[in-house]
Order: C-alpha cells, then structure tokens, then sequence
C-alpha cells in the first residue's frame, strides 16, 4: 500500500511539475488515500494481482485498480459503530465520480478526484499570489 502511496504521490508531483498542472495540497492527499484503499481492498478480498492506473482527465486524476476477483465490492451502509470496513464509504465521500465495471476477468474500480479544489488557491504546499 506504501508503494501505490508513494506511486500516486510521484505521479502528481510530475503532473504539477511537468506539465504545469495545479495539484491541491487536498487532492494530493485525498489521491494518496483513495490509491491506498482501493489497492488494499484488491489485496485482501481479489486472488492474485492487482493493477493501478493513474491519468489526468478533465482536471482530475482518475485512479482506477483492476483485480481478478469477479466479485463486486459490498458498499456498507453508513454506520457509525461499525468497526472497520469503511474504505468504499470513504473513497466515494472524497471523490468525484466513482464506479465499478466488471471486466472480461476480473473487475474495474476506478475513482475521480479534482486537482485543484483548495479555495485558498493552495497549490500542493505553493501560496498563490
């Protein structure tokens, strides 16, 4: 899960950097998280490997991990005292767009999240003036 964090972390740094993309100090965070959650639940519940997927699209960094498991992911209804299990609910409250598409093997989960949505004009740690 560190190494998809760091994957996706490298990822916007390059988008900013390279390509002069703004890169919310938010969106590099909520990025990080909805990677790491999606990428742990294909490594618990899918046999076999797991694939991550990073692209711009429309001012959005579209996240989207493969795995084998031909099982849909369960999305609990919201409950408080309910101990762990509440990575979907997580991911689908940060993101812009969220889906799961079945594959010819296997299953598609991918998640949008906006660049640059910080209203102070932070742009991954950078003041706009």
């Amino acid at each position: 899960m560190a190494e998809a964090r760091d994957l996706a972390r490298s990822f916007l740094t390059e988008v900013q950097s390279v390509h002069g993309l703004p890169v919310s100090g938010r969106a590099m965070a909520m990025v990080q998280l909805v990677v790491s959650e999606l990428v742990t639940n294909a490594r618990k519940y899918a046999p076999g490997p797991c694939l991550l997927t990073l692209e711009i699209e429309g001012g959005a960094v579209r996240a989207s991990v493969w795995d084998s498991s031909t099982t849909l992911p369960a999305v609990l209804p919201a409950d408080p005292g309910r101990v762990g299990q509440h990575g979907l609910e997580i991911v689908m409250a940060v993101c812009q767009s969220f889906s799961v598409h079945r594959e010819p093997v296997g299953k598609r989960i991918t998640a949008d999240v906006v660049l640059a949505d910080d209203p102070d004009g932070d742009v991954a740690g950078h003041q706009l003036l």
